[in-house]
């Protein structure tokens, strides 16, 4: 049987950019196919040049740009005859027929790609109304189809609403609608998956690989995530620096790569099989050096787990929100944070992990006393004097704010745009009224080299620098106080493999010679497997289960527990996601939110399994009911 003709074909692709007298060359003679019906995963770590392609096959990249090869598109709906989308007038009739028409495009951040005016059957329809002439009645109906394709339940509600009306998840599924509903030859889906937590990133994976399926339709996947492309892609290009560096079926690319790049990024991947002890290989390590660092080696003798450094008590809180109508509205409660307890010890790494809106981040702003709590207690232990967090004035409030810091998500938003790197990193010290300046100005250029990064940065602004860059920064400025307790809201969700990598041996490395002490929140179990000593997993605002990393990653007894391990992708072709039992967005092993819901609070308590595992159930529970 002839194999069919290549859909999309790039030959000696090169795509610059000007910057001051000279110019960058984000993509150099790259050349690469995309089959029908096949999906083709772009792999390579940040500023490879991969997003440069996408734009580039759909002629939405910067005017600016320089650009040559060709790009030739072999659409039987076109004609018999390839067609060269570059040399296609940027504006013209036949590419703009093209666009969002035989090539759609799901961007890597739904809640900028969406306009936050309009509602989402607005935008839908856009596509609809420019490249469909049928009357608006059967527009609305093919918007509602795809709504529900996509999997909402109530197509013509979501219609009506505004992106911040959705959460992230909803979002992306609502991005691919509007993708794919002119039902195009070839999708772009350019990080598709980026910063949704495990859950929902099993639920979107499913969704596009049945609608790829469904409409036979090509796929560009662009990803840094390797879990992704096993599960997914049927062709891999890995690029880097704008070159391919190898290319060829999933199964040559994981089982027999030759090239010395992408075994690097599958070094740098945290899986669950690593023996302990064992460090993650970034493809570029970070000279760290923290023996000088603000005198805060002599902390890293500190036994592990000598006492407890924060005690957290019953602490909830609860959020009110109106119910909007024409005539007012009743107040809808919302429990974010519900009856949580539990204990963080002096130099320990406790991670805690669950799907995004189950609270972790909420709790570890009343930690830090940005949020107020509804009640519970918080203690922490200052070297034997306890310390009233929630409540805490004064003397004892500034103290707090120089022990406990925070390590932030974003590590773009994170860093003011307007202050230098000196700036940022020395704020807090004189606030704090930290040494003269000269002291300040020796710290930070302390700090500055413990993260890896030249003394040259002092001067230069965050936009200047990477995403792993910018995150050293960050870490640099939590550090500059000397806490003894650092807070990281997860620290590494932004980035790509081998800067998560460096990020997370530098944060190892740091905990080991200074004592440091982590509360390490995060959705991805892989990467809290490798940070953490003990993990508490939070659902519906509560723990339900905590225990060491060993026992709870390996022997979990809560469902929810399983069903976020289950959901991990991870770069093995001999370990693919179970898409049957993870596409549902219900149904988590029979305990769903609506068990917490149902049952009466004081019939739920969490049950002692041993060597300090507690799992969330029913008070006087049999623990072998448990275990089966």
């Amino acid at each position: 049987m002839t194999e069919k003709p290549d859909l999309l074909r790039i030959e000696n692709l090169s795509v610059s950019f000007p910057v001051f007298k000279d110019r960058i060359d984000a993509v150099q003679n790259l050349s690469m196919r995309i089959r029908p019906g096949k999906v083709t995963a772009l792999v390579g770590e940040s500023g490879s040049g991969k997003s440069v392609i996408g734009r580039t096959i759909m002629g939405i990249e910067s005017p600016i740009a320089s650009i040559t090869g060709r790009v030739l598109f072999n659409d039987p709906a076109l004609g018999n005859e390839p067609v060269d989308l570059l040399q296609l007038p940027r504006d013209g009739r036949q590419i703009r027929h093209i666009r969002g028409n035989r090539i759609g495009m799901i961007f890597q951040e739904p809640m900028t790609s969406f306009s936050p005016l309009h509602t989402i059957g607005n935008q839908i329809e856009e596509a609809l109304k420019i490249h469909d002439a049928s009357p608006v009645k059967e527009q609305i109906e093919r918007i509602d189809d795809m709504l529900s394709l996509v999997g909402f339940k109530d197509p013509a509600k979501v219609r009506r609403m505004y992106p911040f009306e959705l959460s992230g998840g909803m979002r992306q599924r609502a991005m691919i609608a509007s993708a794919l509903i002119c039902r195009p030859a070839l999708l772009i889906a350019d990080e598709p998956t980026t910063a949704l937590d495990v859950t929902i990133q099993a639920q979107i994976l499913k969704l596009l690989r049945d609608l790829q399926d469904r409409f036979h339709m090509a796929m560009l996947l662009i990803t840094h995530d390797l879990g992704i492309v096993t599960n997914l892609a049927d062709e891999v290009v890995v690029a880097y620096r704008g070159e391919i560096m190898e290319s060829g079926t999933v199964d040559d690319i994981f089982r027999r790569p030759v090239h010395p790049y992408p075994k690097g990024l599958m070094a740098a991947v945290p899986h669950f099989d690593m023996p302990p002890g064992e460090r993650l290989k970034p493809l570029r390590e970070i000279a760290v050096d923290s023996s000088e660092l603000m005198g805060r080696s002599k902390k890293g003798n500190i036994p592990q787990g000598s006492d407890v450094i924060l005690s957290v008590r019953n602490v909830s809180k609860s959020f009110t929100t109106k119910k909007a109508s024409f005539f007012g509205g009743d107040k809808d409660r919302t429990l974010a944070v519900n009856d949580v307890s539990f204990d963080i010890r002096r130099g320990e790494s406790l991670g805690l992990v669950g799907e995004s809106g189950c609270g972790k981040t909420t709790l570890s702003k009343i930690l830090m006393r940005g949020v107020s709590a509804d009640g519970g207690a918080v203690l922490f232990n200052d070297h034997g004097r306890d310390i009233d967090v929630l409540n805490a004035r004064g003397d004892d409030l500034e103290l707090l704010r120089q022990k406990i810091q925070m390590v932030f998500q974003d590590p773009i938003s994170s860093l003011s745009p307007r202050m230098t790197v000196r700036g940022i990193i020395s704020e807090g010290l004189e606030i704090h009224d930290r040494g003269n300046r000269r002291d300040r100005l020796d710290a930070v250029r302390r700090l500055v080299r413990t993260m890896g990064l030249d003394e040259s940065a002092l001067s230069r602004y965050p936009h200047s620098f990477s995403g792993g860059q910018r995150q050293r920064i960050g870490i640099a400025r939590a550090l500059a106080l000397g806490p003894e307790l650092m807070i990281c809201d997860e620290p590494v969700s932004a980035l790509d493999v081998s800067v998560q990598a460096q990020i997370l041996n530098l944060m190892k490395d740091l905990k080991k010679d200074l004592g440091l002490t982590y509360l390490f929140i995060s959705h991805n179990l892989a990467v809290v497997n490798y940070m953490a000593d003990r993990v508490a997993v939070m659902y519906a605002g509560r723990i339900v289960e905590i225990g060491p990393c060993e026992i709870i990653l390996r022997d979990p007894i809560h469902p929810y527990t399983r069903k976020l391990i289950a959901a991990i992708p991870v770069p093995d072709l001999d370990r693919p996601l179970d898409f049957t039992t993870l596409g549902n967005k219900s149904g988590f092993g029979g305990w769903g939110r609506q068990f917490l819901q149902d049952e009466h609070e004081d019939a739920l308590a969490h049950a002692d399994l041993g060597n300090g595992h507690l799992v969330l159930a029913r008070r006087n529970v049999d623990v072998r009911e448990l275990r089966s």
